[in-house]
């Protein structure tokens, strides 16, 4: 089956042609600092290391670029709220997104610029613009000229007569109410940059626009980003890039939202949950499991009970493949064989990346290989070692990887664990008595909550079934 994407400006599944064989560009809206992120944002990160991981499974070289706006309206608010300047706002958050990445495991970007490291970029770009009749300036603004541009509207589906205004607090000379600012005049007190049109602040398309075509150059494979950004954000990159000439993004690709009570999980609502605490609650590999999960277009509803369930999944997974790795006398890492993975896998992660089928292929695995320990068959149990290695370490949930190599696990994993394994040690203690009712008694609880016990020459092992 060939590789294929759904692509958000066609709205079809595309077959996938790189413009250069064997390599892919990516650039993924990344991270508005204002604020430490919750589940909801880190989605988008996790969904699009999948895919990222996927085409390198497929042999392509990926030069992956996920930015950072570290300056904007809501990044200076905050600074002014908590008397410190707007940089120092933007890093501390900064480094919370990175902390969020790491410890999903995601792999780090290629290159990860901010935007205020590129003003020049910027200030080149608006100039193409103006000179080509698709910019202009007024009162130290610089505005976009939607009317301009032919195609506006085409990614969202929306027609220019129809929109509102956009917004901008103080139009001063703005022609069209529609027109969007890529370029804000210096306010009292704000940060600012000299241009040739007065000193200022970049504003947010232009951001994207700029640095993409820096790190990826004119033309590019795929862009990426949540779906609330199709309009306006990426629907102004559009409009800026190839009204400057540029071919842009050739494939468009948005995850949908991760919500709660069925609303988009926003700080707005007052509901979001932060990544830096539910690492406390749930262990980091199974909150990814669950992130993962879902096909990265279907909206994700957020619950404790959705990532317990979640877990139990990835930890019948992990069960299978440590009772496997024990009883194929291994030592250390394996080694991630690509030949392994069966084709139903392969197939399910070329249709615009169906994680669920391919997790069903995984979990398919793992029930053979159970059964295959149960016989003792090492040849089937090596078979499906292999295969079950080889798929979770293209979903990044190899337990061998450095992300989640020696992970403890949240403390509630821990208490569960100790309480098992005291209800095993009274087991053992009632067999070397031969009270072999109690013994029975206890494993048949154990049973009954899912927990599948299992005697070795070294003593009981549990797992979840």
């Amino acid at each position: 089956m060939a590789l294929r994407f759904y692509d958000s400006a066609s709205r079809s599944v595309r077959d996938f042609v790189p413009l250069n064989e064997g390599r892919v560009g990516i650039y993924l809206c990344g991270a508005t600092v204002q604020a430490p992120p919750h589940v909801g944002h880190i989605r988008s990160g996790v969904a699009f290391d999948v895919i990222r991981r996927w085409l390198m499974a497929r042999g392509y070289e990926v030069t992956f670029v996920r930015n950072v706006t570290d300056i904007d309206d809501k990044i200076i608010a905050r600074g002014v709220e908590q008397g410190v300047p707007y940089w120092d706002v933007a890093m501390r958050n900064e480094r919370a997104f990175a902390r969020a990445y790491d410890v999903l495991g995601c792999l780090p970007p290629t290159y990860e610029p901010r935007a205020t490291g590129h003003i020049p970029e910027m200030i080149t770009l608006m100039q193409r613009l103006i000179d080509s009749g698709h910019g202009y300036s007024a009162s130290g603004d610089v505005y976009f000229d939607v009317s301009s541009f032919a195609e506006y509207g085409a990614l969202s589906g929306q027609r220019p007569e129809d929109m509102k205004d956009a917004a901008d607090a103080d139009p001063r000379g703005k022609r069209d109410a529609r027109d969007f600012a890529m370029w804000k005049s210096a306010k009292p007190g704000e940060p600012l940059w000299d241009t040739p049109w007065g000193p200022g602040r970049p504003g947010w398309h232009i951001e994207c626009s700029a640095m993409a075509a820096k790190y990826l150059g004119p033309a590019f494979d795929i862009h990426g980003g949540g779906l609330d950004l199709v309009f306006p954000h990426h629907e102004n990159e559009i409009a800026q890039s190839k009204a400057a000439g540029d071919g842009f993004a050739q494939y468009w690709m948005h995850n949908a939202w991760v919500t709660t009570a069925g609303e988009k999980m926003s700080k707005s609502l007052g509901n979001s949950l932060l990544v830096d605490e539910v690492v406390t609650r749930v262990r980091p590999v199974e909150l990814r499991y669950y992130l993962a999960g879902a096909h990265y277009r279907s909206m994700l509803e957020y619950s404790d009970e959705h990532v317990t369930e979640a877990g139990q999944g990835y930890r019948r997974i992990e069960g299978f493949l440590s009772r496997a790795h024990e009883s194929l006398g291994l030592s250390g890492a394996p080694q991630v064989r690509a030949e392994a993975r069966p084709s139903a896998f392969d197939d399910a992660m070329d249709d615009d990346v169906a994680v669920p089928q391919a997790l069903a292929v995984v979990h398919e695995t793992v029930r053979d290989g159970n059964a295959a320990l149960a016989a003792g068959d090492s040849a089937g149990v090596q078979r499906a070692f292999d295969a079950v290695v080889a798929m979770v370490d293209v979903l990044g949930l190899n337990p061998w990887s450095d992300s989640w190599a020696g992970q403890g696990g949240d403390r509630a994993t821990s208490v569960i664990d100790g309480l098992v394994q005291a209800l095993l040690d009274q087991r053992q203690q009632a067999r070397t008595r031969k009270d072999f009712a109690a013994a029975d008694a206890i494993r048949d609880g154990l049973d009954t909550l899912g927990i599948r016990v299992e005697d070795t020459p070294t003593g009981a092992r549990w797992s979840l079934d």
